[in-house]
């Protein structure tokens, strides 16, 4: 076999029998809320930083 190439008897059909039971539910993880996040630095703080990365490259 080249590179590239397959065996075609690795392509047949799956028949699988799946239980919606057993499934993930989807809507059980759905998250409705809000999130924060501070980070302890001003703005200047962080654009004098990103100023000192840019100047660094």
């Amino acid at each position: 076999m080249g590179f590239g190439s397959y065996d075609e008897s690795e392509q047949q059909e799956v028949d699988a029998d799946f239980d919606d039971d057993d499934a993930v539910q989807s809507d059980e993880t759905n998250h409705d809320g809000t999130i924060e996040f501070e980070n302890g630095a001003s703005s200047d703080e962080l654009l004098d930083r990103l100023q000192e990365i840019k100047d660094e490259s």
